[in-house]
């Protein structure tokens, strides 16, 4: 993709060369004969560019390059995907998301202060393009520090599962992390360099929580309750970004006797560094995707671990995982113009097109818990065969922790082949018979008593209370969680009839199910819808504006219609992608599709007052 772009030589990209595999294998799946093709015809471009005149940057890549470019690497047309990707192939510097706009230019005189909740990677972004724009805003964060949940979640292991490449801002890439799948503490360090070089941190209230809003009808702003260093106090605010994201409050498990226990025991997100777990049992209540990740890590600590499993996860093959970032790739981001951006690219396009449709329930197939279509179903037999090569000395666990529903209806996690491994310790023992109680001195599970110094409890989040604890209270009195009543809805995952000028960060069905980039992709989507939303206000001289009901009906029955048909409506495993029968957390669409939405404000989409 970088030598066509960098010659307008399309005759590059030959077919025999096109990645068949690139979703689940190492360099794409091509063979050793088409690596060796591939890099020699590189070496040969590559060798006549240093030789040639390479003091004239080269350009962005025009429209027709850039359709032959996409049509090549995703085997199919992309006609509707090139404005997109037009914006992520850009140089470092350039940032075509950026406002055209500044308050000064539109309207320097009228007191508009927005509050942004939360110092999370959507937090910082909500706060940089208000920063361009020129909008002046106050952040509030109730922790010392930004993060958000990269600076909550200290737990052993714990990283990222999105390639670090996508995980983070398409105008500030970080070309130089260290791991392909970076851990949490430089995860944390990139989103403290990117506060304190924009400018943001400076604008930032620490410690500070927000208790409680309340939508003043008469001024038409948010009076505010928060309390931090200064007490309790109340803030006004003309408009209010929510960026306290869906995975922020820990969920423990409903156990009889859950307070009995005697012994230590925290929660994954709130790790107890102070236990130490040498030579002590440790019980661990569940598998997901953090459970995943520290588990490896403290067994041959621990004496005895004892996980209990509820639903296995389904484990998608990256050997990769826990590699560091070869120097020769490095060395490609530093010295060959664009690769970054077509590596970007690269890990980007799987998410636009071919992963979302192994998700989709196909009524003819039919769908069972087996498999909701053909193409899920050869997912499935990829994905059961990568872990069934990791059994062959231990077929008792087979029956164990392969799921018995289909791939996409729980959250699919990275495979490196450390986890089967360590649940094949003899340190380590997989329990799957339900809970029954917890006693004082451990648990109790299929009518067997299980002795416990330290229970962790890997139980996920309340993904579906957005907003909380944070009381709410919108036009006419409406309190937002009995308005949602436990299935939280939005505009575009952004705004609520009867809560002017409130926008929403990774908000009710913006999570992306490994069918898009990242959600930080999802958020730069959000945000520039929110920022055309305020032009609008100060452009025109208006003051707040409401989501029509009729509108937000429309759209999350729409939502609501996806949802159902696929793999994660159509199941009947539990799980926070579908509580309750509704999923309030997923996108069922293409990030393309959310990326169209999100583009422009509609005014007449809205009540403006």
């Amino acid at each position: 993709m970088t030598l066509a772009h960098l010659t307008g030589d399309t005759s590059i990209l030959r077919e025999d060369l096109r990645a068949p595999g690139w979703l689940f294998a190492p360099q794409g799946g091509l063979t050793v004969e088409q690596q060796a093709a591939a890099r020699e015809t590189a070496l040969g471009v590559l060798a006549r560019m240093r030789d040639g005149d390479a003091d004239t940057p080269p350009a962005p890549p025009s429209s027709e390059l850039l359709r032959s470019i996409a049509n090549w690497t995703l085997g199919s047309d992309a006609e509707e995907l090139l404005p997109l990707l037009a914006e992520e192939i850009a140089l470092p510097g350039d940032d075509p998301k950026a406002p055209t706009w500044s308050r000064a230019e539109l309207s320097p005189d009228v007191d508009f202060r927005v509050a942004i909740i939360g110092a999370g990677f959507s937090g910082l972004l909500a706060g940089y393009r208000l920063t361009q724009a020129g909008i002046p805003f106050v952040l509030y964060e109730k922790n010392p520090d930004v993060g958000g949940t990269w600076f909550e979640n200290t737990y052993p292991g714990c990283r990222t599962d999105v390639a670090s490449h996508l995980y983070n801002y398409s105008f500030a890439p970080k070309y130089d992390w260290p791991h392909h799948f970076c851990s949490h503490d430089v995860v944390l360090a990139y989103l403290r360099s990117f506060a304190k070089d924009s400018g943001v941190a400076d604008r930032i209230h620490f410690g500070t929580e927000v208790t409680a809003m309340r939508w003043d009808e008469e001024q038409l702003h948010w009076r505010m309750s928060v309390s931090g260093p200064e007490g309790e106090r109340t803030v006004v605010h003309h408009a209010v970004i929510s960026a306290v994201g869906q995975l922020s409050r820990p969920r423990l498990p409903d156990i009889p006797g859950r307070d009995d226990f005697t012994g230590a025991s925290f929660h994954s997100a709130a790790w107890d560094h102070s236990t130490d777990l040498t030579g002590r049992r440790v019980a661990v209540i569940g598998t997901g995707a953090s459970a995943y990740q520290f588990i490896p890590e403290i067994a041959g600590t621990a004496s005895e671990v004892v996980v209990f499993q509820r639903n296995p996860p389904w484990l998608r093959p990256t050997p990769h995982y826990h590699e560091p970032v070869p120097e020769s790739t490095q060395w490609l981001f530093e010295h060959v113009p664009y690769y970054a951006q077509w590596y970007r690219f690269w890990l980007f396009a799987p998410g636009l097109r071919g992963t979302l449709e192994g998700w989709i329930v196909d009524r003819d197939h039919p769908p069972t818990e087996r498999a909701v279509s053909a193409l899920n179903d050869q997912l499935r037999t990829s994905l059961l065969t990568a872990m069934e090569a990791q059994l062959t000395d231990a077929p008792e666990l087979r029956e164990r922790i392969v799921p018995a529903y289909p791939v996409g209806a729980k959250r699919v996690l990275r495979d490196n082949g450390l986890w089967i491994a360590t649940l094949k310790r003899d340190d380590v023992r997989l329990v799957t018979a339900p809970i029954e109680r917890m006693t004082p001195t451990g648990l109790t599970a299929g009518g067997e008593e299980f002795d416990a110094d330290v229970i962790i409890y890997a139980t996920g989040f309340h993904a579906s209370r957005y907003l909380a604890p944070m009381r709410v209270t919108g036009r006419d009195g409406v309190d937002l969680h009995q308005a949602w009543n436990g299935a939280p809805q939005a505009y575009l995952g952004i705004t609520v009839p009867h809560f002017p000028n409130l926008f929403c960060l990774y908000g009710p069905n913006t999570n992306l199910v490994g069918h898009g980039g990242s959600i930080v992709n999802f958020s730069e989507c959000a945000v520039t819808y929110i920022l055309d939303a305020m032009r609008f206000l100060l452009a025109g001289g208006q003051r707040a504006l409401e989501i029509r009901e009729s509108v937000h009906a429309d759209y999350n029955a729409w939502v609501d219609r996806g949802n159902r048909e696929r793999a994660w409506g159509w199941t009947r495993v539990g799980g926070w992608y579908n509580e309750g029968g509704r999923s309030a957390t997923n996108w069922p669409y293409t990030a393309g599709e959310y990326w169209q939405r999100t583009r422009t404000m509609d005014p007449t989409e809205y009540e403006i007052r």
